[in-house]
């Protein structure tokens, strides 16, 4: 399953959120062997854990949020982004937003590198910081609805579900996923665990500016404006007689 869009528009443009995936498809055609194949600057501006603990290649706890492995590995990070990352930065504002995003990016980093110090596996991608997006998302709209679609085999099905169950399975799914497997499969689930616990603690202090529990409350955990309607329309439904 994953979501294609979610019923709360934003108030203001998402420049900021659209400069990110922007720049992060950018950064994918320069090194990508289709494209410019920079292939040496993608291994240059890799996060490697070994090297960081011995205080060398720091650039990459930074430059690692702009690389991505593949066209699916870019385009599933994106989606999330596009989906969770304007409203963040309707609520904290282009500028905050942004610190944000890095923030959440540089504690996904530290958090991988804190599971395997020594480790000579190279990081990439954005998720760490689009996780910490996803955090703040639910912590301010736990009930946002969000079209998921779900697949089995060849058939599938779109769905609206509450932020909390969709970001609530993906979170536990990351935890499962880095008992059962730690740093062997290939995905730095610790990463995304950090960068998510980092999002919600960051956007405490504005839930909390916000009112808190009684914001919860004024808003039922929904965004405070009317939700988007999809697949609606003013035509009536006309019936057939028998």
């Amino acid at each position: 399953m994953f979501p294609l869009r979610d019923h709360n528009p934003s108030g203001s443009v998402p420049y900021v959120t659209w400069a990110l995936i922007a720049i992060n498809c950018a950064v994918y055609v320069m090194t990508v062997d289709w494209g410019l194949d920079m292939h040496g600057a993608w291994l240059r501006n890799a996060l490697w854990p070994g090297a960081v603990t011995q205080g060398e290649m720091l650039h990459g706890l930074v430059t690692h949020m702009f690389l991505h492995a593949g066209i699916l590995h870019l385009a599933g990070n994106m989606l999330f982004l596009w989906v969770f990352g304007d409203n963040l930065e309707d609520q904290l504002g282009h500028v905050i937003f942004a610190a944000f995003y890095l923030a959440c990016g540089l504690a996904a980093a530290f958090a991988q590198v804190a599971s395997d110090p020594q480790s000579m596996v190279p990081m990439v991608g954005a998720s760490g910081a689009i996780a910490g997006v996803m955090g703040g998302y639910v912590l301010l709209y736990p009930r946002a609805r969000i079209d998921v679609m779900f697949f089995f085999v060849l058939i599938y099905k779109i769905w609206p579900v509450p932020a909390w169950a969709v970001l609530g399975v993906w979170f536990g799914i990351q935890v499962g996923n880095e008992i059962m497997a730690g740093t062997s499969g290939g995905v730095a689930h610790l990463a995304h665990i950090g960068g998510f616990v980092a999002g919600l603690a960051l956007c405490v202090p504005l839930w909390l500016v916000l009112g808190g529990p009684r914001f919860w409350s004024r808003t039922h955990g929904h965004p405070p404006h009317p939700a988007s309607r999809f697949g609606q329309t003013p035509i009536p439904v006309v019936r057939r007689d028998r």
